[in-house]
């Protein structure tokens, strides 16, 4: 009886080295690693395929090294681009977008396949999102989203493409369709879930305490609801979404298709230590200076980044304003009356080397109604922020760096001062070397401006990157995916149909 223990004990042993043993040799290979230095980022290769409106968003497929790009410049289609060789890139073909609707806006890919946002001819009807093999162009699925499908995005597991449906109003604003983001399963025949917000209604009033803007003709909640730009977290669970005019970004729950919070942006000081902004296009100066302003953030872009357990959103603080012929926000502090009480040197102030040609919206500022504004908001913050993905908190806020780099680099145009200043638009995050990049793409400097977060409640700026006229889109293209094998920066530019490519040194 002992002897058949041990012997019983002796195979167990033996089962058990032979299990550690297999384990030790199927163990994952080490992680594709390049050892780059962010600082050095600088541009190898271009390509114009031909003037505004003709380079605006670009998505790269690394199974066929083509690089795919929105061209709304003359007709509707998304150019295909050999990009084997970023250093000399080539036009291929086009796919037209003619039998599909409007314009395409965006654009993403992944495990072979490449989606398109598509608009209907009629914008404020049901747009689409047609699939196409990256290999050979051919169709694979179309599906229909909501009104003006406006970006495009696919999880990070393939398994979902998620739009974000703007639903603007036409220009009479008559006709505001609802604002909507649709989650397409891919594996599901692209079912496609399209929700909306009306289950927030009934918190409009708290939200906009907090900064929320439900505002324009009719004031519907729903309808005013404007998606503008989403990203997924690294587990392809949840997804949150910029809303741009409404100055929020807001939570899904991708398990159960459902949008769990919206969280308010708030309000930016412009009176503040380090938030100094130039106001003026004719004071023939660049100084920056503490006025009695706040900014609204209104976020275009978004971008994600998961460090410690904790998931940091970080956006574009563009701005954006509603602007039709049935309604519009937008007037000029010289044209509003000030409230003698908050501003006693009004006269002074709307003289425009002050604050006078300083663009605001006429939708706050002015609570009681009386038409006397106690209180200046114009568009955008002039900045990037970072915020707590699970609670919307405020991590970090660029202040008025970005003004301050694009002055010293001479990129700021004086111009733009009264309005959205540098206007930040794009930004993508990608581990470059050890470091975690983001990489902000300035609309009217002309330029991306690339910062160290691997700390994202400590951003450190490292250059400032010369582009084409109004960068639109910024995608990095990580070592491991690149024809080069090192990291790649694509820059796509709509005020001149221009395409740029950076890449960094390696350190030895």
């Amino acid at each position: 009886m002992k002897l058949q223990l041990l012997a019983f004990i002796l195979l167990l042993s033996l089962a058990a080295c032979k299990k550690n043993t297999t384990e030790e040799i199927t163990a994952p290979e080490p992680e594709f690693f390049v050892n780059e230095d962010p600082a050095t980022f600088a541009v190898i290769g271009s390509l114009n395929i031909g003037g505004e409106g003709a380079a605006e968003i670009t998505a790269f497929d690394p199974a066929t090294n083509r690089l795919f790009v929105v061209n709304n410049s003359t007709v509707n289609k998304i150019d295909v681009i050999d990009f084997k060789d970023p250093a000399n890139m080539k036009y291929i073909t086009s796919i037209s977008m003619a039998p599909y609707g409007g314009a395409v806006n965006s654009l993403a890919v992944s495990d072979g396949k490449l989606a398109a946002a598509i608009e209907s001819l009629d914008k404020q009807a049901n747009g689409k999102v047609a699939v196409f093999k990256t290999s050979d162009y051919t169709e694979i699925k179309v599906i229909t989203v909501g009104a003006l499908p406006d970006m495009i995005t696919f999880s990070p597991d393939g398994k979902f493409i998620l739009t974000a449906n703007e639903g603007e109003p036409n220009a009479a604003y008559t006709n505001d369709p609802e604002g909507t983001v649709s989650i397409i399963s891919v594996a599901d025949n692209y079912a496609v879930n399209t929700i909306g917000f009306a289950a927030f209604a009934g918190q409009q009033a708290a939200l906009e305490a907090k900064g929320f803007r439900i505002f324009g003709p009719g004031k519907n909640f729903v309808k005013d609801i404007e998606p503008e730009y989403i990203t997924v977290s690294g587990d392809s669970k949840t997804a949150w979404v910029t809303l741009q005019e409404n100055n929020a970004i807001a939570k899904i729950d991708l398990t159960s298709k459902t949008i769990t919070n919206i969280f308010p942006l708030g309000f930016k000081d412009y009176n503040a230590d380090g938030s100094e902004i130039n106001v003026s296009d004719e004071d023939k100066k660049t100084d920056l200076a503490k006025w009695n302003v706040k900014g609204i953030y209104m976020p275009d872009a978004i971008a994600l980044l998961e460090s410690a357990g904790t998931p940091f959103l970080f956006t574009a603080n563009e701005g954006d304003s509603r602007e039709y012929t049935g309604f519009s926000e937008i007037k000029r502090v010289k044209a509003i009356q000030l409230d003698p009480t908050a501003f006693p040197t009004a006269s002074l102030l709307q003289q425009a080397t002050q604050l006078g040609n300083l663009q605001i919206t006429t939708t706050l500022g002015d609570p009681n109604g009386d038409g006397l504004f106690t209180e200046l908001y114009s568009y955008g913050a002039r900045s990037f922020s970072v915020w707590n993905g699970n609670d919307g908190i405020q991590v970090y806020d660029s202040k008025n760096e970005l003004d301050v780099k694009a002055i010293a680099a001479n990129m700021y145009d004086d111009k733009r001062s009264d309005d959205k200043s540098v206007e930040p638009e794009g930004i993508t995050i990608g581990k470059i070397g050890n470091k975690n990049v983001a990489f902000v793409g300035l609309e009217r400097a002309d330029a991306v401006a690339v910062y160290d977060v691997t700390n994202p409640a400590k951003p450190l700026f490292l250059k400032m990157l010369a582009t084409g006229d109004a960068p639109e889109g910024v995608l990095i293209i990580p070592a491991k995916n690149s024809p080069t094998k090192k990291s790649l920066l694509v820059v796509s530019s709509e005020g001149d149909g221009m395409i740029k490519v950076y890449t960094p040194d390696t350190i030895k």
